[in-house]
């Protein structure tokens, strides 16, 4: 054996006291159809790249650059094993930190990341792979500008994957260049919320070498997240959320945030050029890689809509995907159901970036909670078998309606209250308020259940130019549920760790531990939709309605699983402005809905039972909670 071939396993023997030796052919990591920990995490190279993007978003005449900061195991580079890449790309590095513990990156004092937000690199790194933080662009130590889900920020990370598969330039700190001959170039995106949805955008630009993407309640249309069927979801949000995440000197991004501002265009709530520039979903033909989707049911920051139908338009071109589905709010799966999603995890990325086959693919595709707490698996999402259903309106008592018997030919009039929180909007539905219509099922014999995305379609008559339209479908009925509205968005932590991989003096593996939060209650909204009525023709251009004229408005529901128990009530409340979750132009308008015209359409198994006349629900309680909206509650990451 040559000398150098001989120093080299020395070191690699050195450097990883559990180093094994492979048989010809084998990846050292490899055992069976699993990568093992045969690194040492504690020796691993940390270093910092520069890689110049094709976008100049902060003006200055130059490409921007952005900082990746890379993990990655000594032993493999020493020996030539190339390694494929688990990336995350976010804002959030410096400004307001990722997981539960709100973790930054850390540096020592040359510059060089020595501490990682997460556990990825700790769990990943000695199981053969590198681990890349990307800051995305004009955050935390990158050139350039934030975009808020744009161009930029998508580019930005895009040229990383173009770096790692030796498309684009890198740069050492000191200017020279910086190539990646470490790496397959196989890649895989990872990320919550915005790093998410980032995942998401350089999924649907097609970028080669990008070969699955996990991303974690996450965006696929950034108009869809800040928009709710025309309705502003809170005015000049693009600042807000620009200047949170803005690492760039005061005075070199506020121009073009602020220009981002404008063209969003607040004052009509229209979906134009620059919605279209952060719209996943229209090019999700380009998307070739795999897709392991993750949301919470009752994600009250990133809605469901966005998991919701993104699915439908990667299941249509039949991209390999994976589906959970938890019954907490914005929350991390590592915080839900901790081993378990690791273990899934290790194996997703075993099977797309190591190439190993270890039956993955041939487990269930959609993993569900249900509102009990307990798991479970299905062959696919939406369910088999839920078709969608047109569940009629009916007049009842002329106080409170029906679902499930037949149309009816009355008129219900309610009066948009800009005050009506949605705890008093669903709360006892039998009792007459003049700003909402009720229709409750009868109560049911048999399980139902919902799967896919409901919508409800108003036939409505309206004495101003426009109005806010919200629909909420109710479960009404006594049951143990997880907690989606507490403080935690349905877990609490606790003062217990536990470790997921190897630790250092500067970035330890270990996290806090977390328990999911439960309530005894007898109301339960479970999905909810919004729509400008001015925005039913397109949501490109508004169309003000004109009094004494009939119109059909179909109101977008968000996506929801679940079973409606026996004994349980369904429940549609429809009300003109929602304060909770939206910033309405309330008009306080006074409008008609026309019963022939009107009714819910639910994905679903299982018939609601006929009724002529909506049964006695009683009283009923919801769990006060805050504003909804993320930026008066912090819950945006």
């Amino acid at each position: 054996m040559p000398l150098a071939a001989v120093l080299a396993s020395l070191l690699a023997l050195t450097l990883s006291p559990v180093a094994t030796f492979a048989a010809p052919g084998v990846l050292p990591y490899v055992h069976g159809t699993s990568t093992e920990p045969v690194y040492s995490y504690q020796n691993a190279i940390r270093e910092s790249v520069w890689v110049q993007t094709p976008n100049d978003s902060d003006k200055d005449g130059k490409p921007d650059r952005v900082r990746v900061d890379i993990v990655r195991p000594r032993e493999a580079a020493s020996t030539g094993v190339k390694v494929p890449v688990i990336l995350e790309a976010s804002p959030y590095y410096s400004c307001c930190g990722r997981g539960n513990e709100s973790q930054l990156k850390g540096y020592a004092a040359d510059g060089t990341v020595n501490a990682m937000p997460l556990y990825y690199d700790n769990y990943f790194v000695p199981r053969g792979y590198a681990f890349a933080a990307v800051d995305l662009s004009g955050t935390n130590k990158s050139q350039g500008c934030p975009d808020v889900g744009g161009p930029a920020e998508v580019g930005s990370a895009k040229a990383v994957v173009d770096w790692l598969n030796g498309r684009a330039l890198g740069f050492n700190a000191d200017g020279s260049p910086a190539k990646a001959t470490w790496t397959t170039g196989k890649t895989g995106m990872i990320g919550k919320s915005w790093d998410g949805s980032i995942a998401n955008g350089v999924a649907a630009t097609g970028v080669p070498g990008l070969e699955t993407i996990v991303p974690i309640s996450s965006i696929s249309s950034w108009y869809d997240y800040q928009r709710f069927g025309g309705v502003l979801r809170a005015p000049g949000y693009v600042t807000y959320l620009g200047g949170l995440v803005n690492g760039r000197a005061q005075g070199v991004c506020e121009p073009q945030i602020d220009a981002a501002q404008a063209a969003s265009d607040d004052s009509t709530g229209n979906y134009n050029a620059y919605w279209a520039a952060r719209d996943y979903r229209s090019t999700v033909n380009k998307v070739h890689a795999s897709v392991f989707v993750v949301h919470g049911i009752n994600d009250l920051n990133v809605t469901t809509s966005q998991f919701g139908r993104w699915w439908q338009d990667l299941a249509a071109r039949g991209v390999p995907r994976k589906i959970w589905i938890s019954q907490q709010g914005h929350v991390d799966p590592f915080d839900i159901r901790r081993t378990q999603w690791v273990d899934t995890l290790h194996q997703w990325f075993d099977y797309w970036l190591q190439g190993l086959h270890n039956g993955v693919m041939s487990q269930p595709m959609a993993s569900i909670e249900r509102p009990s707490g307990e798991w479970t698996t299905a062959s696919t999402w939406p369910a088999i078998g839920a078709v969608d259903k047109p569940v009629f309106l009916g007049d009842g008592d002329g106080t409170t309606g029906t679902l499930g018997g037949f149309p009816s030919g009355a008129v219900r009039t309610f009066t948009d209250d800009p005050n009506l929180l949605e705890g008093a909007a669903v709360a006892n539905p039998n009792q007459p308020l003049a700003s909402r219509a009720v229709f409750l099922s009868g109560k049911l014999t048999q399980p139902l259940r919902i799967s896919g995305i409901p919508s409800v379609t108003l036939r409505v008559k309206v004495n101003k130019p426009t109005t806010e339209l919200t629909a909420r479908l109710v479960d009404y009925g006594a049951q143990h549920r997880v907690d989606y509205l507490s403080d935690g968005s349905g877990i609490h932590t606790l003062a217990t760790k536990s470790c997921y991989g190897e630790s250092t003096a500067t970035d330890s593996a270990c996290y806090l531990d977390t328990a999911v939060d439960y309530t005894d209650s007898n109301v339960d909204v479970l999905t909810r939709g919004w729509k400008d009525a001015a925005h039913s023709v397109s949501l490109k251009t508004v169309t003000p309605l004109q009094p004494n004229r009939w119109y059909t408005v179909t109101v977008p529901m968000d996506a929801y699983d679940t079973v409606v128990q026996p004994g349980h009530s369904l429940g549609l409340v429809v009300v003109g402005s929602d304060t909770d979750s939206t910033s309405p132009t309330t008009t306080g308008a006074t409008v008609q809905v026309s019963l022939a015209g009107s009714y819910l359409l639910l994905p679903s198994i299982g018939n609601l039972p006929f009724v002529r006349t909506a049964p006695q629900i009683g009283t009923t309680t919801l769990k006060a909670q805050a504003l909804r909206r993320p930026e008066r509650n912090g819950d945006f990451r």
